[in-house]
């Protein structure tokens, strides 16, 4: 396998300014060793639309459970956030690589954008009807813009990586083609063809990357992940800040809601804290460790935001407009809770602990915070109690750490 990993840096004007947005220049990989390399602008205008269908998914989960569909709404709201993290995967890694701002780049990026407005569009459909058309349609617009820009890449590359780029068009247009399963067979076949379409898009990038090793830039990717973290996260706390003013307004009971409310922050403080503790782009030295750590995120996004979804049902429980149990409710909050604590464990945190004191700070938090599931009313603040113990524990853990080796 070749690599560009020693590439001698960007290519001319990648990180000039004043080069920013001119007509057309050549789509050649950046270096990997590129000092100072951060999120564009552009970067950050796609995060933030991608909120969007994150906000859209999260709402319709809501309903799902509150409505008494919890399995079938688990199950659609991973198949949408599927969908959604993916589409973003592949622009960022790509955008790590080749990024050169140019006019045309920036077009096919707004492009996909556009796509993933109408992927937003249509979750409400395929949630309640398994009606995937426009999912599709936007996937389509993003997909076609991504293969494109993958064609324009293999157009200046040479041997390995050229057959990469190709490999990468190729690989995504295809599976477009097989999405099509969800549009024409029948509804109960249609969760297992996406179940194959998923597992084949995830083999895409393993098999592209046999020919050659795109040049992404393990300071740039982990900012990028960061910063789509704190997104999903604002999203939570904005979901669960209108549940909360709409339930007070409404129904006054303002006094059932101060519980959740600060459980619910203190679980997303501590949700920030546990995961931008450590900086994570020294750990990101090959494909093999960067894979495993780009694919596990999809745990960590759909976690993260599934515990907006998760207060916004706790809330309705409290006020008597959800059908189902506290304990269930309570769940809604707690089980994506420590689904997320111990998923930045194995990705993150894990690398960077000492002594088994501190490596079991995040699965003892995790199993903690499923218990509070039985206590009721008081589940979600007990959740946030425990959360916030763990960051303390943790802080205590490393000083201590610290003194010992001064």
């Amino acid at each position: 396998m070749t690599s560009r990993s020693d590439s001698s840096g960007p290519p001319p004007g990648a990180t000039d300014p004043s080069s920013a947005g001119r007509p057309l220049r050549p789509l050649v990989a950046r270096g990997r060793g590129e000092p100072n390399r951060v999120a564009s602008p552009l970067e950050l205008f796609f995060d933030l639309c991608f909120v969007v269908a994150v906000a859209t998914a999260g709402a319709e989960l809501v309903h799902a459970v509150a409505g008494g569909r919890a399995g079938h709404g688990v199950l659609d709201y991973a198949m949408a956030f599927f969908a959604i993290w993916w589409a973003w995967m592949n622009f960022s890694w790509f955008a790590s690589a080749y990024d050169n701002d140019d006019v045309l780049y920036r077009v096919v990026t707004l492009v996909q954008i556009a796509g993933v407005l109408v992927l937003a569009a249509g979750i409400p459909e395929a949630f309640e009807h398994r009606d995937f058309f426009l999912v599709w349609l936007g996937y389509l617009i993003m997909r076609l813009a991504m293969a494109g820009q993958w064609l324009r890449a293999a157009r200046r590359a040479r041997g390995g990586e050229r057959r990469m780029a190709l490999r990468y068009a190729a690989g995504v247009l295809l599976c477009q083609v097989g999405w099509l399963g969800l549009l024409f067979l029948p509804l109960n076949a249609r969760p297992w063809v996406f179940l194959v379409m998923a597992v084949l898009e995830l083999c895409v990038p393993l098999y592209a990357e046999r020919a050659c090793t795109t040049s992404w830039h393990p300071h740039h990717i982990a900012e990028r992940y960061g910063l789509f973290t704190i997104i999903v996260l604002g999203e939570t706390v904005a979901a669960a800040t209108a549940a909360v003013r709409s339930a007070a307004t409404e129904h006054d009971a303002l006094g059932e809601l101060l519980p959740i409310a600060a459980g619910g922050l203190l679980i997303v403080f501590s949700a920030w804290w546990i995961y931008f503790v450590v900086p994570i782009h020294g750990h990101l030295r090959s494909n093999r460790q960067s894979f495993l750590w780009g694919y596990g995120h999809y745990l960590i996004f759909a976690s993260a935001a599934a515990i907006g979804a998760g207060l916004e049902v706790a809330v309705e429980q409290a006020v008597g407009t959800a059908h189902l149990s506290a304990e269930a409710a309570a769940g809604a909050v707690t089980l994506p809770t420590a689904l997320y604590l111990i998923t930045v464990w194995v990705l993150h945190s894990r690398h960077f602990k000492a002594g088994i004191a501190q490596q079991l700070v995040l699965p003892c938090t995790a199993l903690l915070v499923i218990c509070c599931t039985f206590l009721g009313g008081w589940a979600v603040l007990a959740a946030g109690l425990v959360s916030a113990f763990a960051v303390a524990a943790g802080v205590a853990l490393t000083a201590r750490a610290e003194a010992g080796r001064a």
